[in-house]
C-alpha cells in the first residue's frame, strides 16, 4: 500500500484507498469478511494475553516461588504495560505507518514474545528447583533468581509490545472497512462494536478453558506454544487479505496538532477574544462547528499582527498579520474533542483495577479452595471461563435484548448511550467487589475454624459480576473513545482508551503495595489463611462507589461530538448559522 500524510483529503477526513493507493472500490474492498479478517488477529491476540495473564500469577507462586504480592504486580505491570504501549501503537499508525502496517508488524512481534515464553517455560535452567508447601512455608523454597527471570521478563514485555499495538489500531482498522455515508453500511457499524467483543470474548474463553488446562495438566510450554501457533496464523490470514481491506492513509502525528494549538494559545494568551468568532483563522471552512467550551484554546486560531520591527503592536508603521503559531478552527476542535475525554477517561481507570483482581488474587484465592467436580479436579486459572462466558452472554444479549429494550425506554436508536454503558459496568464492579470480599470471608473462617475448604464454584459470583460488567464498559468505553474523538486521531483515540485499562493494572499495583506498607502485610500475605484479604476488597467496594458518584458528574457534562451539520449548508451566512444551531442541539448526558 503506497501513500503519505499529505495524501489526505481536502476535506479533513483521510482519504481511503485499495492496497495499491488507488481509490477503493466499494464492491471490491471492505465490508464484513474484510473485517472478520481482521477481527481473526484480535481474536489470537486475545488467546495469547488471557492464556498467559489468567494462569500466570499460580507458575510464578508455584514454580518460580516469589511471594503472593510479587507475582499479583508481576502480571498487573505486565498488563499495565501491555495497555500503555497501545499510545505508541496508535501514535505510529497516526503519523507515519497507517493501521494495517502498524498491525501486522506488532502481530510479529508479539508472536516473537510469546514464542519466547514458551522457551523461558521450557527449559528447566530457568526455574528454581522443585518445592512442596510453597504457599504454606515458603522460607524453605528457593525463589528464582534474576537471571532465571530474566528471559521471563523479556519474553513478557515483547508480548506486551506486540500485544499493545495490535489493540491500539485493529478496532479502527475495522471501523475503516465500513463507510458511514453508506446507509447500508452504517447499519452494519452499528453492531460492528458488540461483535468485536463478542469476537475477542471467544478467544478469551478458549485461552480460559482449553489452554489453562494445558498449561496446568499437560506442560506449560505446550499451552504458550498453542498461542504462538495461534498468533502465527493470525499474520498470514491478515497478510492474506491485503487486496481486500480499505485503507485510510495516515495524516501525520496528531500529537504535533495537540502541541501546536496549546503553544499557539499559551504566546497568544494575552490577546483579546475576538468580538466575532468568525474572526478566527478558517472559521468558515472548518469541518467542526466551534464550540464554547474551553474557549482559551481559540485564541490559537487568531490572527495576531506584527509591527513591521518584529514586535506585537503596531507602534511603528502599518501592521501586518502573522501566520506564525496560526491553528485553524479545526484543529483547535478536535484539540478540544481530545479533551473533553479526559474527565470520563479518569474515571473508567477503577474499574480497571477491579478487573485486575480476577487475574491475580482471585486465581490465588481458588487455589487455597475444593476445586473438584467429581474427581476431576480443575485449574484454578479455568474460574475465568465464568468470567467470558458471562461476557459472550450479555454482549450476545446485547443485540437481541438490551439494544431494542433501551430504544423502547429512551428513544436512542443505540438503545442505550456510550456513557450509559460505562455507568452500568461501574456499577457491577463495585457489586463484585462486596461478594469477593464476603465469600473470602467465608472462605476464611471456614479454613481457619472448621479445617474445612471450602468449593472455588463461590467464586463465580464474583467473575460473573465483573464480566458483566466489562460487557458494558468495555464496549461502551471503546464506542466513546472512537466516536468523540477527532477522525484523523482515532488509533490515537483507541490507545488512551487502553491506556484506562494500562492505569487501572497499574494502580493495582501500587494498591497492594500501599496496603502492604500499611498493614503492615496483615491484609496481603503469601498465606491468605493469615491474610485479610476481604479488607482489601470492601476498600475497592469503597473506592468504587466514590468514583462513580464523580463520573455521573462527569457523564452529565458531557456534550456528545456534533457529526459535521455545517455540511448540509451553503454559504458562508447558512454555515455560521447552522453551527450557531447545532451548538444548541448538543445532546447532554
Amino acid at each position: 500500500m503506497a501513500g503519505t500524510p499529505a495524501d489526505a483529503g481536502d476535506d479533513g477526513s483521510a482519504l481511503v484507498v485499495n492496497f495499491k493507493g488507488n481509490p477503493a472500490d466499494k464492491s471490491k474492498t471492505g465490508g464484513w469478511f474484510s473485517a472478520g479478517l481482521i477481527l481473526v488477529t484480535e481474536l489470537a491476540e486475545r488467546v495469547c494475553v488471557i492464556g498467559i495473564s489468567v494462569n500466570l500469577v499460580t507458575y510464578i507462586v508455584g514454580d518460580l516461588h516469589l511471594s503472593t504480592s510479587a507475582a499479583a504486580n508481576i502480571v498487573t505491570n505486565f498488563l499495565g504495560t501491555l495497555y500503555l504501549l497501545a499510545l505508541l501503537g496508535g501514535f505510529l499508525a497516526d503519523a507515519r505507518l497507517g493501521r494495517y502496517l502498524t498491525v501486522v508488524i506488532f502481530a510479529i512481534v508479539a508472536t516473537i514474545g510469546v514464542s519466547l515464553l514458551t522457551v523461558a517455560t521450557m527449559l528447566p535452567s530457568m526455574r528454581p528447583p522443585p518445592c512442596s508447601g510453597f504457599r504454606q512455608n515458603h522460607q524453605d523454597c528457593e525463589e528464582a533468581s534474576t537471571g532465571q527471570l530474566v528471559l521471563l521478563y523479556v519474553a513478557l514485555y515483547t508480548t506486551a509490545l506486540g500485544a499493545g499495538g495490535i489493540k491500539a489500531n485493529v478496532s479502527g482498522f475495522g471501523t475503516d472497512q465500513f463507510d458511514c455515508d453508506d446507509p447500508e453500511e452504517e447499519k452494519a457499524m452499528v453492531f460492528f462494536f458488540n461483535r468485536f467483543y463478542f469476537c475477542i470474548s471467544l478467544g478469551s474463553l478458549f485461552a480460559a478453558t482449553v489452554l489453562v488446562y494445558l498449561q496446568d495438566d499437560v506442560s506449560r510450554d505446550v499451552g504458550y506454544g498453542v498461542s504462538a501457533g495461534a498468533m502465527a496464523g493470525a499474520v498470514v490470514l491478515l497478510l492474506a487479505g491485503t487486496p481486500l481491506y480499505r485503507y485510510r492513509l495516515p495524516r501525520g502525528s496528531p500529537l504535533a496538532v495537540l502541541w501546536k494549538v496549546f503553544y499557539s494559545a499559551w504566546r497568544k494568551r494575552r490577546l483579546p477574544y475576538p468580538a466575532d468568532a468568525g474572526e478566527l483563522h478558517e472559521y468558515h471552512t472548518s469541518k467542526v462547528s466551534n464550540t464554547q467550551r474551553y474557549r482559551c484554546l481559540d485564541k490559537a486560531a487568531l490572527v495576531a499582527c506584527t509591527a513591521p520591527s518584529g514586535g506585537t503592536t503596531a507602534s511603528k508603521g502599518k501592521p501586518r498579520a502573522s501566520t506564525e503559531n496560526l491553528c485553524s478552527v479545526t484543529e483547535v476542535e478536535e484539540t478540544k474533542m481530545v479533551l473533553k475525554l479526559i474527565p470520563i477517561w479518569s474515571t473508567c481507570i477503577l474499574f480497571w483495577t477491579v478487573y485486575s483482581q480476577m487475574t491475580t488474587f482471585s486465581v490465588e484465592q481458588a487455589t487455597y479452595m475444593d476445586r473438584h467436580i467429581g474427581s476431576f479436579v480443575f485449574p484454578a486459572g479455568s474460574l475465568s471461563f465464568f468470567l467470558f462466558a458471562t461476557i459472550l452472554l450479555f454482549t450476545s444479549l446485547n443485540e437481541r435484548l438490551f439494544v431494542p429494550l433501551g430504544r423502547r425506554l429512551t428513544g436512542n436508536p443505540q438503545g442505550l448511550t456510550s456513557l450509559q454503558r460505562v455507568g452500568v459496568g461501574l456499577v457491577f464492579s463495585i457489586l463484585a467487589m462486596a461478594a469477593a470480599a464476603v465469600v473470602e470471608r467465608q472462605r476464611r473462617e471456614s479454613a481457619i475454624r472448621r479445617h474445612h475448604n471450602i468449593s472455588a464454584l463461590w467464586l463465580v459470583p464474583q467473575f460473573f459480576l465483573v464480566g458483566a460488567g466489562e460487557a458494558f464498559a468495555y464496549v461502551g468505553q471503546l464506542e466513546f473513545f472512537i466516536r468523540e474523538a477527532p477522525e484523523r486521531m482515532k488509533s490515537m483515540s483507541t490507545a488512551l482508551f487502553l491506556a484506562t485499562l494500562s492505569m487501572g493494572f497499574f494502580v493495582s499495583s501500587l494498591l497492594v503495595s500501599l496496603v502492604g506498607k500499611a498493614t503492615g502485610e496483615r491484609w496481603i500475605r503469601n498465606n491468605l489463611n493469615m491474610a485479610r484479604l476481604d479488607y482489601f476488597y470492601w476498600m475497592l467496594a469503597v473506592l468504587g462507589l466514590i468514583n462513580i458518584v464523580i463520573f455521573l458528574a462527569f457523564a452529565r457534562r458531557h456534550q456528545y461530538k456534533v457529526q459535521q451539520p455545517e455540511l448540509s449548508c451553503n454559504g458562508e451566512r447558512e454555515l455560521k448559522d447552522c453551527k450557531r444551531d447545532a451548538e444548541g442541539k448538543m445532546d447532554i448526558v
